[in-house]
């Protein structure tokens, strides 16, 4: 890979005209939309490596005017018929081309610079040997000694903002990697002005994974212990449903103001974001619901864990692309933390702002434990996804030393390679799966009230929804739920849940048979408006723990958790999941 030059140039474009994500002659689908447009300035690093740029990367077609289907700037010409034809893998960005976040609404420049520093070259990294596991352990199970390890590592990585800002180990360069990434401020390598996001796609996992091993071995590195490992947040364990107390203290390096402090001490994380539930039992027994269904009953393939598939070409991914885990639990724990005081729930609740709060560490270190524990578990499908787009998708990463390096996803597979191990601690939502029903329910029952799908929809969910739906085959087949069209503000935090042939309508409930899963979104301070996409959820154990016998059709329930205002659902249909 070509070197980075380290004489750059700042060059601050033109202002581009707003363009609307839905202009009123466009008829295609708009979920083929971009989903943020570009920001109104747009200031770029240009360093003196553009001679080394491929010449297929300067012909290539920005794919967005293919996607748009407006004939684009480049002409019919330089269009080609199929843009699956030339699918590639995600590539690692150039640091040397960065954008300056701006504001969506006002186009005035963010309080944030999420450009990395440059370096000089860049090399392919090689996993070091390894001779001892560093043992990740559960937050609250931690030594005092490891606590004091853990605020001197922090407090060194912090001291580094104030002896050299431009220093990549440093804390807020840390943090902005996570900004980065997200947020816009890299494009897509050969397609100018197409925003790089590692979220909502099969590469959430692997980009996690790397970025935490990175921090972890710097943080080592700055108090000389090579055996230093993160801890994790077990949220997922009823004896680490609170906000861990060594994030708690205030005279601690460890501690973030930025968090909502109705969430401290002992209050008990909520994994469904539903407020109006306060018994403590119920929502613990709600959490381990939740828990199950992400990485058991509701999952079905590896692309249901994983998320959907993500090539370079492809527009930034709509929340629904997500997989379970990623739009389940990770997303409640960014927003149970999230400061409500402030516009955008900083620090956590914001992914452009999440790396500025230590737990966010912990609570990925958990998210990628909860990958160990998936790929551990038996199942009747592959776990393994042997893509070549997914396997050689590729990130930068600066290692402990300063040096720039480029990670590949395949190589991140095995976590045990790269040095680490989990704490075997209990994992109660094991055995969580919901009673079976012992008496069949009658859909003529349930359905009363209930209108056909086709006749209700597209409707915005600001109440709660009934629908009756068609299935594709009687009996307890392998189908999927599709919830067609979600159109978001993506401003807003915003979370449903999804229900099959529920009775008993109590919204307060997660843990019943006919939970068959949730949607939700952090708020985004610089993506668009608008965000749209299409959630899938499998039913095939549910169909079990339900028993819909010979029955054609079922009851869907939308429940709205958060600002449902502000979501318009296009339809809902079940599919055979062969076609899903």
């Amino acid at each position: 890979m070509a070197s980075l030059q380290s004489s750059c140039t700042v060059v601050a474009t033109k202002p581009n005209h707003r363009i609307s994500p839905f202009p009123k002659t466009f008829s295609a689908n708009p979920s083929l939309l971009l989903t943020r447009a570009r920001r109104s300035y747009r200031s770029q690093v240009s360093c003196n490596g553009d001679a080394d740029k491929k010449p297929s990367e300067e012909a290539r077609v920005d794919r967005r005017n293919m996607l748009l289907g407006l004939g684009g700037l480049y002409g019919a010409a330089n269009l080609i018929s199929d843009p699956r034809a030339n699918a590639n893998p995600i590539q690692a960005p150039e640091f040397k081309i960065c954008g300056t976040a701006h504001d969506f609404n006002t186009g005035d420049p963010l309080d944030v610079n999420c450009c990395p520093p440059l370096a000089g070259n860049i090399i392919d990294y090689k996993l070091p040997p390894v001779t001892k596991l560093r043992r990740r352990s559960a937050v609250h199970k931690l030594s005092k000694d490891n606590i004091a390890k853990y605020e001197e590592a922090i407090r060194r990585m912090r001291e580094l903002d104030k002896t050299d800002p431009t220093d990549p180990r440093g804390f807020t360069q840390q943090a902005n990697i996570h900004c980065a990434y997200c947020n816009g401020a890299h494009d897509q390598v050969g397609y100018s002005g197409l925003d790089l996001s590692v979220h909502y796609s099969w590469i959430f996992f692997p980009f996690h994974r790397w970025y935490l091993y990175f921090y972890e071995r710097i943080l080592g590195s700055l108090i000389n212990d090579p055996t230093f490992a993160l801890p994790f947040w077990n949220w997922d364990n009823p004896k680490g449903m609170h906000l861990p107390p060594i994030f708690d203290n205030e005279k601690s390096t460890l501690y973030d103001a930025n968090r909502n402090q109705d969430h401290r001490g002992s209050a008990i994380v909520n994994l469904a974001l539903n407020s109006d539930v306060t018994d403590p039992l119920q929502i613990i027994s709600n959490n381990l619901s939740i828990m199950y269904n992400e990485m058991i009953g509701g999952v079905n393939s590896a692309i249901d864990f994983m998320g959907q598939p993500y090539r370079a070409g492809d527009p930034v991914p709509p929340m629904a692309q997500g997989g379970t885990s990623e739009r389940g639990s990770h997303i409640s724990i960014h927003a149970w933390v999230g400061d409500p005081r402030n516009k955008y729930n900083e620090d956590l609740g914001n992914f452009y702002s999440a790396g500025r709060d230590t737990a966010f560490y912990c609570h990925h270190s958990n998210v990628d434990r909860m990958w160990a524990i998936w790929k551990s578990l038996k199942a009747d499908y592959p776990k393994d996804i042997n893509d070549p787009d997914y396997l050689n998708a590729s990130f930068l990463f600066y290692d402990e030393n300063k040096q720039l390096v480029k990670v590949k996803v395949a190589d991140c597979l095995d976590y045990r390679k790269m040095g680490y191990e989990y704490e075997k601690i209990d994992v109660p939502w094991l055995s969580y799966r919901p009673t079976k029903r012992d008496v069949r329910a009658k859909i003529q029952d349930i359905s009363k009230g209930a209108e056909r799908a086709e006749k209700v929809f597209p409707i915005t969910l600001d109440k709660v929804v009934r629908v009756l739906v068609s299935k594709p085959s009687k009996g307890q087949a392998n189908e999927v739920l599709v919830v067609q069209d979600i159109l978001t503000d993506s401003t807003k935090l915003v979370k449903f849940d999804v229900y099959v042939n529920d009775e008993d309508d109590k919204p307060q409930e997660v843990d019943k048979a006919e939970y068959a899963g949730t949607f939700a979104q952090l708020p985004q301070k610089i993506y668009s408006k608008t965000s749209k996409g299409s959630l899938r959820l499998s039913l095939k154990e549910l169909y079990e723990n339900i028993d819909i016998g010979d029955d054609d059709s079922v009851v869907v329930t939308i429940i709205p958790r958060y600002n449902g205002k502000y979501v318009t659902i296009g339809g809902v249909k079940i599919i055979p999941a062969a076609s899903a």
